[in-house]
């Protein structure tokens, strides 16, 4: 079979496209609801894809006493009947950020045994939802997120730090709800599917320690606060899994997700090896060493023969440091240092996206790589490892057309990558 550019682009979007709507927020939600109760249903939630799958819930319980406030970055919001939304900043946190974790800390108060809380959590709740520790302020929280963002630590050790300085995340909502029981439907858009890091696991019990913390801040020279350093110096520890327990489900996740781009994949007539579903590291190195598996495969045949496909997903970093940086996120960094790596190689493709369809800060979900990615550029004078070395990702995607524009899905099981060797 002819590959041609054409039709090598369309597969890569069919392939991103399936893994982006195997995970669905209404229907993960509906079929995961827990029994009806006796009493009141309240409804909280925080997450890119908890208000859509507020309004299945809400749809789904006409019969319930059903209330509640559900925390979604601005843009993802959709009408939830009698569920009350708010839209706040991602990533870095506003004043309808603390809005919102006050109107769901009192949304929880005074409940009986017969109530029972439904959170809806989903990646982006850790910015969505903020109610500072100690006499930390909304500017000192956006302070830490800014340092935590530019620090080039994991989504897990960010989340750590984020639980240790707030009311609310790692199990404290988990424990206002008392004595109401509490179920958890996640979607999922962490490495591993730990509930307890997603959205920094408002009402799931946290295992990680001051400690620990105190070690991330100094690994990675991240500046704090006074207060929110007050705060760990006080000792106070978040609700460990003695203290708290609840049922949590996983309703979407990003193993699903790339089964379903295998699928899709092999439809197509393609070979795939999936390499995994929590892949780490810094944005440009995994590009790197990416295009040395791709290279071996359409060079050795190893460790598949083409037409075939790779898949990963996961979450990488950029690391900014202190000098300025352009625009772009972990995806397009990604894909520009794939590109590179592959210096123009005939025959393969690539497709890297965020499944909530925005990379980063940008309006982008990702982008696509074609074996003429360089030379298109080049043509119109742009140096790809300068914009590399400046993360200006986004900017030379941009200017040789190649963005990939979803705008948001309304879900967020991670990044989506598939690497075409024909």
């Amino acid at each position: 079979m002819f590959w041609t550019d054409q039709k090598a682009r369309e597969t890569l979007h069919q392939i991103f496209d399936a893994a982006v709507e195997s995970a669905s927020p209404q229907r993960a939600a509906l079929e995961n609801l827990p029994d009806k109760p006796k009493g009141r249903c309240i409804v909280v939630g925080a997450g890119k894809a908890s208000a859509a799958m507020a309004a299945a819930l809400d749809s789904a319980w006409p019969d319930v006493d059903v209330s509640g406030v559900v925390v979604t970055r601005y843009g993802h919001a959709v009408p939830a009947g009698r569920i009350r939304i708010i839209e706040a900043s991602h990533p870095v946190p506003d004043a309808m950020s603390e809005t919102a974790a006050a109107g769901v800390l009192q949304a929880v108060r005074g409940l009986t045994p017969e109530d029972l809380v439904v959170a809806l959590v989903s990646g982006g709740g850790s910015a969505l939802l903020v109610a500072p520790a100690g006499d930390m302020t909304l500017a000192d929280k956006q302070n830490v997120n800014r340092a935590l963002l530019a620090s080039g630590a994991t989504i897990t050790e960010m989340n750590a730090v984020r639980k240790h300085l707030s009311r609310i995340k790692g199990g404290r909502l988990g424990l206002a709800a008392r004595p109401a029981k509490v179920v958890t439907l996640v979607i999922s858009d962490v490495p591993g599917d730990d509930p307890a890091s997603i959205a920094s696991g408002p009402t799931i019990a946290d295992e990680s320690t001051i400690d620990e913390v105190r070690g991330i801040i100094s690994r990675y020279k991240i500046v704090l606060p006074d207060t929110a350093r007050a705060v760990l110096d006080s000792g106070g520890e978040t609700p460990k899994p003695a203290d708290l327990a609840s049922d949590v489900r996983i309703i979407a996740a990003p193993s699903l997700a790339l089964d379903s781009a295998a699928k899709t994949a092999a439809n197509a007539g393609l070979q795939t090896l999936v390499l995994g579903d929590a892949i780490e590291g810094e944005a440009r190195e995994l590009g790197t060493v990416m295009a040395g598996i791709a290279l071996s495969a359409k060079i050795k045949g190893l460790p598949l023969r083409g037409p075939a496909v790779l898949l990963s997903g996961g979450e990488g970093t950029v690391s900014i440091g202190c000098e300025p940086a352009g625009r772009g996120g972990r995806n397009t960094e990604f894909l520009l240092g794939l590109a590179v790596a592959l210096k123009g190689h005939a025959g393969i493709w690539a497709i890297a996206g965020d499944t909530d369809g925005i990379d980063g800060t940008e309006d982008a979900a990702g982008a696509v790589v074609t074996p003429d990615t360089l030379e298109r550029g080049r043509k119109k004078g742009l140096d790809a490892r300068a914009y590399l070395a400046s993360h200006d990702s986004y900017s030379f995607f941009d200017e040789i057309g190649d963005l990939v524009k979803t705008g948001p899905t309304l879900t967020n099981v991670n990044d989506i990558r598939a690497i075409l060797i024909v």
